[in-house]
């Protein structure tokens, strides 16, 4: 993306960020200015329903933030997974399992539970701030998320230790206790400063998660900001706050597996376009390099006649070779085109009358873009072992579908050999790497004197 897009972006961005401020801002200046439009409902049930979507929305959060991390190894992410990961376990061990009983959540665990908020938000909003990349991905994470659960383990020793000595959360106290305000007050300030963290993010990289994860960040703020009015920690009330909650981690869910999918896309394009750079080099890369071998050897006074032929035939080869890259590069759908590439292949090789090629392609059977390549080289490769080892006058392949599998097949009328004692060549090596790259099966029947046939069984 451009500069003049990402600022475009931005600033779409920035302006949809203050609208959703003075909305949200207005409707808290609303409740704080009329306490009776505070209500506080008293039900358990639907408590118990929005903890539930917490825990698994932000448990989903901290999985696909740890899956990302496993790939690309960025601090970034594995704080992500370290933040969303408290958020989950502590909301399951100190809003969901104390009450499965029918029981009210006991003073502990709900200290335990505003203690965890605050660690995990914390653990978010320092995302923003690390940029570096963790070499043992897999061991980080695991270290990770095995201190969190020291960390919840700590933060619940500690609210049992002190006991008595917490002040005690009484449903609608008109005077609820100031440690519990200042708590939501530095869940604010945090909420806030990982909203800031994720806006700079997105105006420097215009990445799409930065952008979800601020405006689920806009949430939880001001979720904590109604809490700071109203400060109930409660298993059987529900209050504006949790709304907010549960809507700012169900945001920053979309947004995570939304920069999932395009990872995942942007993967598979470059895994494509590695791979057609290798196809160029396996091909026309060559053919370039003996062209240049015969004009010099041209320049150094060799005879002509032999040296001019040998120049045009590396032309030929590769121009053919250039026509399949571009096939390779457009991954057109459908078997035209490449039944189109492989008879022009065919014909090429064949133009000499050395080697007799009978090619039948089923046009009802379809080929994915990377099998196309992959077949085209599979067939190459086994016609050039035909005419270089073979000592054969003709051969047959077939790509078609039997049995309802599909199925390409290179037979020929050569001298063959005994697969025992003879150790497969470096050009049936690369047959059958080629066939395991797109899930395919590899079956090579031959007998001296018998001719050789070998059949690749596609992926389903």
């Amino acid at each position: 993306m451009d500069q003049g897009r990402k600022r475009d972006a931005y600033q779409a961005w920035l302006l949809g960020e203050v609208l959703l401020f003075g909305l949200l801002g207005a409707s808290l200046a609303l409740f704080v200015a009329y306490p009776s439009l505070r209500p506080v409902y008293q039900l358990p049930e639907l408590r118990l329903v929005i903890s539930t979507v917490i825990m698994l929305a932000a448990a989903t959060v901290a999985l696909l933030a740890g899956a990302r991390f496993t790939v690309e190894g960025r601090r970034f992410d594995l704080l992500l997974a370290s933040g969303f990961f408290v958020a989950a376990i502590s909301t399951l061990a100190f809003a969901i399992v104390p009450v499965l009983d029918g029981n009210p959540v006991g003073r502990s665990a709900e200290w335990a539970g505003v203690v965890a908020r605050v660690l995990a938000v914390a653990l978010i909003a320092a995302a923003p701030l690390v940029e570096a990349r963790v070499p043992a991905r897999r061991t980080a994470l695991r270290n990770a998320l095995a201190g969190s659960v020291v960390a919840i383990a700590a933060v619940w020793g500690a609210t049992v230790s002190i006991g008595d000595a917490l002040p005690a959360l009484a449903p609608g106290d008109p005077s609820p206790p100031l440690l519990l305000t200042l708590a939501f007050a530095t869940l604010a300030l945090l909420s806030l400063a990982a909203l800031v963290g994720f806006g700079v993010r997105y105006r420097r990289g215009a990445q799409e998660l930065d952008q979800w994860l601020a405006l689920g960040m806009t949430f939880l703020l001001f979720a904590a900001l109604h809490f700071v009015f109203t400060p109930l920690v409660s298993s059987s009330y529900v209050t504006q706050g949790d709304f907010l909650r549960a809507l700012g981690y169900g945001v920053m869910l979309v947004g995570v597996w939304q920069a999932i999918r395009a990872a995942e896309f942007g993967r598979a394009v470059a895994e494509e376009r590695a791979r057609v750079a290798r196809e160029i080099h396996d091909g026309v890369a060559q053919y370039l390099f003996a062209i240049s071998t015969h004009a010099a050897m041209l320049e150094s006074g060799t005879r002509a006649d032999a040296t001019l032929t040998a120049l045009k035939e590396a032309a030929a080869a590769a121009q053919q070779e250039a026509r399949f890259a571009v096939l390779a590069l457009s991954s057109a759908s459908g078997s035209a085109p490449f039944d189109a590439a492989l008879r022009r292949y065919v014909d090429f090789l064949t133009a000499d009358g050395a080697l007799d090629v009978e090619l039948e392609v089923d046009p009802a059977t379809k080929l994915a873009p990377d099998e196309q390549i992959e077949v085209f080289r599979i067939v190459q490769e086994g016609l050039a072992n035909v005419r270089k080892h073979a000592g054969a006058t003709r051969a047959d392949v077939r790509i078609g579908e039997r049995g309802g599998r599909r199925y390409v097949s290179i037979r020929d009328d050569g001298e063959g050999f005994d697969g025992a004692e003879s150790p497969a060549g470096q050009g049936l090596k690369n047959i059958r790497a080629r066939a395991a790259s797109i899930d395919g099966a590899l079956t090579l029947r031959s007998r001296p004197g018998r001719g050789t046939a070998i059949e690749v069984t596609l992926r389903a």
